[in-house]
């Protein structure tokens, strides 16, 4: 594959235009296309928040009750009277796109995952999802896989899905939109 073809198709490894010529400024040469193909894996959206950080920047992550701002595992606000809340927010879109059980299942296990490594007990589980015209056979396909894949992963390990809301458009035909939260309290000396 030659690299004019690379350039050209920046689109198909997840990289903009701009993106590809970062790449190439910061490698000081043409990517191959198994390094464009990195690049675009791990500045997307699902590894680098590429679309939602600049909107996730505009958010408090400081304050007398925050004890864990942004960063790795799981959020903590302080409650008062010794406790403390972990939250944890996931999107698993591609991976539901792709293999709807396993892929709601697994990022259920990602924020349980982080809620526990903050020395906290998952308590409650949340989601959001958007899925393409519930008349469409595909939609209808990823919808059921998502609900068995986010109910499934908590219900085997006891933390309820307490709440949620779903939509439907034809622009997530393709590709659903799945977010799942994760609520875990702990003693904040445990932290």
């Amino acid at each position: 594959m030659t690299t004019a073809s690379l350039r050209e198709r920046s689109a198909s490894f997840g990289l903009s235009p701009e993106e590809f010529e970062r790449v190439v400024a910061a490698l000081g040469r043409e990517p191959n296309a198994l390094e464009a193909a990195m690049f675009g894996a791990l500045w997307s959206e699902h590894c680098g928040y590429k679309n939602s950080r600049p909107l996730l920047k505009r958010l408090p992550t400081q304050g007398p009750q925050v004890v864990q701002g942004p960063g790795e595992n799981a959020g903590v606000v302080d409650l008062g009277e010794g406790w403390a809340l972990a939250f944890k927010i996931e999107s698993h879109n591609h991976p539901s796109a792709l293999e709807p059980v396993q892929g709601a299942a697994t990022g259920v296990g990602g924020i349980l995952r982080d809620i526990f490594a903050m020395g906290a007990r998952p308590i409650a589980l949340l989601d959001s999802l958007r899925f393409g015209p519930p008349t469409d056979d595909r939609s209808r396909h990823l919808l059921a896989g998502v609900v068995q894949g986010v109910g499934s992963y908590g219900n085997a390990v006891g933390v309820p899905t307490v709440g949620g809301e779903i939509g439907f458009h034809p622009c997530y035909r393709d590709n659903p939109l799945v977010n799942v939260m994760a609520l875990g309290l702990l003693r904040s000396e445990d932290l």
